[in-house]
């Protein structure tokens, strides 16, 4: 070991609005291995979790040109197996043991994280060290190949099969050079990953993956002295890797504004992106820089919001925002348009704004409006263990010190107006930019003025040659230790999980009930409101209204514009939000502890003194339609959409909350006016609070709220479900050119409040509930077809679908169903013991990190609160998880999974596929429009 920093991080913040002072400490000591890992630990005593997360200094800018994609795919498949932890057995333990992992990267660092109950962290840091030192001689074509197939359907989802998934492609190859690290994608080049060889890997890794280019960061329930030795007995003996130099800023001037655009197979609407290069994450000017974009657009007094949506009506928003990485950085601007707007309108109401905000002066309110928000959300970003560590983690790396954290949210709470304008006159007014105009197929007209075609090639639907995964692997012999690695370290008895005590109250005047329970970790508020009826209280025939009346309720009250609501919000740091589903409205409230009753006073004028201003509903309606043609053009919102009038049929909860197009343009005030007048009972209503607040005062806060709330007499209608489907039919919506067949398969579940749910929902857990559940080690594991696949049960008070969820590359479609089908077949007969016990103990240990966050907390009162489940139902489900055999779960997987009575939906490219369909167990599929009715 080499040396030891202890220190205490001190944050020191303040509120905009109050001027008062608020220190926040985390405690942390910083050491390092002779090899140059630096190790932070943090402890959390909170609760019986330890989050560990390993920060690599690479990303897609270490890669080269031609050779793009490998920061990305280790980040796949580092973690797979090595030399001491066979394939599966790294997942194996950290789901066994209750925890979860997962991995990120970006163009700058690669990011593997874990959380795991306390008593399995020794095992864990076994795992993680011989994944980073013993890794070379387990690598093997089948896995590399596997995971170059995972990178590629990636990439179909996230890009080639989405609206506007090239736009940032398009960008980056217009601002950057063709050597600047940052002009190739994240997620590689589709050639470069097929190319790519096992050598190619090989020697990427050797570059950067030492350990003198990584921090690893320990946080939660630990002691501090005991990690200490753990780290070191695992990590010293690992090799120091290669000297690794930090790339330097490597700022990008454009010499003439570029325009370029593209025709969108999937986009219904056109979308301009204005970006301008800025600096660095370490340059000072970033923080500014980050402030000035919210200032131009944030809101309705900004000039970007003024200029584009009120004035100019040619959008239903406008975004702004700084990206500062580690070498250059980027200032950008987004719109998607109107389905008629020119995109030329857009760009010159843009520099009308830049105008406009060059001639008036940056007010210090609005300013201080914006760093409120920072404040809460500062707070809430280190609301848990991981969070904590990953922040950690993340300014070790690069900024030199886990301390750096505090200096730069200083700088950020430091800038002032003269800071404002400074940067804008040196990055923005009159600076060249790039412009992206990507517009629907055939709406050239629709570009902005002066616009060059953009060539983007795209991959090419071709018969599916199944992938066969070659044998074999580098022939790196095994690496000596020092140790017996081969010894794996206990797992200990898994620590004792309390369950947060939980309190009731019932505010007799009028049926309303409050839920509630106390986390004094952070001084942080969250609470909820749930009016039951939503949708459900909508006209049957043709729904809307409900969503709509949630939408103007935050448009202004009696007695505050829609911009000063707006900026009574924001100015206290605080969030309010509201909307409408298919069976509840749902008000949310976060807020910092000091200012929760005066965020609470302003929703009180929300809920009983609205405005119902014509002109924001005239707004409303035109922003929901182009909501709904929107989701016309995106096969995933397609696929749900149509998913749900197949399960549903003629129920009313077969439409989606926002109704259609025709019938919403015809929605008036007075049909608000009358779904609120009728529907917003108290006795329909129930409040959920989580937080720094005591029950007392909890109950005090919503009095005001309570005794204003009347009784109404409102029922909810009571609607047929369909009956069982006795045979299943497989349907298709056509999307010409589609590179991935999305793929919906399930029928109509139980409710939530159904004896059988949660059994149901754990028989479930191996075909569909991990990562790598039977659906998963399938399609992605063996085949390579798909990027995730899942199954879950959805019941909420009312009956809810089962779904089979997963997008394939199209060319495999045909047997990808084939696959499902097999799968849930098989699913039908007795599952293994030891099956049953991983399956069971993953829901049962992971108790052990379901209370950490205000978000989780929030989320078992809403269940308290909305089925009525006893306080401590959460033990009541681990006595169903440990009393189940499998006897008792073949049984289950009999009642529920039919593959025979299932509806099968494949939203894809019928061109190539369908015909292919014609021989699966339900014959000839039925073609369905986009909007799921039957063409001929």
């Amino acid at each position: 070991m080499k040396k030891i920093i202890s220190t205490s991080l001190l944050y020191f913040l303040f509120s905009c609005t109050s001027n008062t002072n608020n220190t926040f400490q985390i405690d942390y000591e910083k050491f390092e291995l002779d090899n140059g890992l630096d190790v932070i630990l943090h402890e959390d005593k909170s609760d019986p979790i330890v989050s560990v997360t390993i920060m690599w200094h690479v990303g897609s800018n270490r890669e080269l040109p031609g050779k793009t994609g490998f920061a990305h795919l280790f980040e796949h498949f580092l973690y797979e197996s090595s030399q001491h932890v066979e394939k599966g057995e790294f997942e194996k333990t950290i789901y066994d043991a209750g925890g979860f992992y997962n991995a990120t990267i970006n163009k700058d660092r690669t990011m593997y994280f874990q959380v795991v109950p306390k008593n399995a962290l020794e095992r864990l840091l076994w795992m993680d060290a011989d994944g980073m030192g013993w890794f070379l001689p387990t690598v093997s074509n089948r896995a590399f190949e596997r995971e170059q197939a995972a990178v590629q359907n990636e990439k179909r989802l996230r890009v080639d099969n989405r609206p506007y998934g090239h736009q940032n492609y398009a960008m980056i190859k217009n601002m950057y050079p063709n050597d600047h690290p940052y002009s190739w994608t994240v997620i590689g080049e589709l050639e470069d990953l097929q190319s790519s060889t096992l050598e190619d890997a090989r020697d990427f890794y050797n570059k950067w993956y030492g350990p003198n280019n990584a921090t690893i960061s320990i946080s939660g329930d630990i002691d501090k002295k005991e990690v200490k030795k753990l780290v070191e007995k695992y990590f010293t003996e690992i090799k120091k890797g290669t000297a690794v130099i930090n790339p330097e800023p490597w700022l990008v001037t454009l010499d003439e504004t570029k325009k370029v655009y593209h025709e969108d197979n999937f986009a219904r609407s056109p979308r301009l992106q204005m970006t301008f290069p800025t600096v660095d994450q370490r340059n000072p000017d970033k923080h500014a820089l980050i402030l000035l974009a919210q200032l131009l657009s944030d809101g309705r007094k900004s000039v970007l919001y003024n200029k584009i949506v009120e004035e100019g009506k040619l959008a239903p928003n406008i975004s702004a925002s700084n990206s500062s990485i580690e070498i250059a950085g980027t200032f950008n601007i987004t719109s998607t348009g109107f389905q008629e707007t020119n995109l030329t309108d857009i760009e010159n109401k843009i520099k009308e704004a830049f105008i406009e905000f060059e001639n008036k002066a940056v007010l210090d309110s609005d300013l201080d409006r914006i760093k409120a928000k920072y404040e809460t959300g500062f707070y809430n970003s280190i609301s848990s263990a991981l969070n904590k560590g990953v922040q950690l983690a993340w300014y070790n790396e690069f900024f030199g010190s886990p301390g750096s954290i505090k200096e730069d949210l200083n700088s950020i709470l430091n800038v002032n107006t003269n800071d404002i304008s400074r940067v804008y006159e040196k990055y923005i007014k009159g600076k060249n930019y790039v412009l992206t105009s990507f517009v629907p197929k055939g709406r050239v007209d629709l570009i902005a003025e002066g616009s060059l075609i953009f060539p983007i090639k795209e991959e090419k639907i071709e018969e599916e040659n199944f992938n066969e995964f070659t044998e074999g692997g580098l022939g790196i012999p095994d690496i000596p230790s020092i140790l017996n690695r081969s010894v794996k370290p206990a797992v200990l008895e898994h620590p004792q999980v309390t369950i947060p005590k939980v309190w009731s109250h019932a505010y007799n005047q009028n049926g309303l009930n409050l839920y509630g329970t106390e986390q004094n970790e952070l001084p942080l508020i969250r609470a909820e409101i749930t009016i039951h009826g939503g949708m459900l209280l909508d006209n049957p025939e043709n729904v809307g209204v409900s969503n709509l009346m949630t939408d103007i309720l935050m448009e202004g009250t009696k007695n505050k514009t829609p911009q000063e609501l707006e900026d009574a919000i924001d100015g206290l740091g605080s969030s309010i939000s509201m909307y409408t589903d298919k069976e509840s409205i749902k008000i949310s409230v976060f807020s910092l502890k000091r200012n929760f009753q005066p965020t609470l006073d302003i929703l009180e004028e929300i809920l009983f003194e609205p405005r119902w201003d014509e002109n924001e509903l005239e707004k409303i309606i035109k922003k929901t339609v182009e909501q709904i043609k929107r989701q016309n053009s995106d096969p995933t919102s397609i696929a749900d959409n149509v998913y749900q009038k197949l399960i549903y049929k003629s129920h009313i909860f077969s439409n989606s909350t926002l109704g259609s197009a025709d019938y919403v343009k015809s929605i008036t005030m007075q049909d608000l006016k009358n779904y609120y007048s009728k529907n917003i009972s108290s006795h329909l209503t129930n409040i959920t609070i989580v937080g720094d607040i005591k029950k007392s005062n909890a109950i005090n806060a919503f009095k005001p709220i309570v005794s204003r709330w009347k009784k109404l007499d409102v029922e909810i209608p009571q609607y047929d479900f369909p009956e069982e489907d006795k045979k299943g039919a497989i349907y298709f919506v056509d999307i010409p050119n589609a590179k991935q067949s999305i793929i919906r398969a399930g029928f109509l579940g139980p409710s939530r409040s159904n004896k059988e749910y949660f059994p149901a929902t754990a028989m479930n857990s191996r075909l569909g509930y991990t990562p790598k559940c039977l659906f998963e080690s399938v399609l992605r594991g063996e085949k390579g077809y798909t990027y995730a696949a899942r199954s879950f049960f959805t019941g909420t008070r009312y009956p809810g679908p089962y779904t089979v969820w997963t997008s394939v590359k199209t060319n495999s479609t045909e047997d990808s169903m084939n696959s499902i089908y097999k799968l849930l077949s098989n699913y039908r007969n007795p599952i293994s013991q030891d099956d049953l016990d991983f399956s069971m103990n993953i829901r049962i240990k992971s108790n052990a990190r379901r209370f950490e966050t205000l978000g989780s907390l929030q989320g078992m009162l809403s269940n308290i609160a909305n089925y009525k489940l006893p306080f401590d139902y959460i033990k009541e489900e681990e006595g169903i998880l440990k009393g189940m055999t499998v006897e008792s779960h073949n049984k289950l997987a009999k009642q529920y999974i039919n593959p025979d009575q299932m509806i099968y939906l494949i939203v894809g490219d019928a061109k190539s596929q369908l015909n292919k369909l014609n021989n699966l167990v339900f014959g000839k599929p039925i073609l369905l429009d986009r909007e799921g009715n039957q063409k001929n």
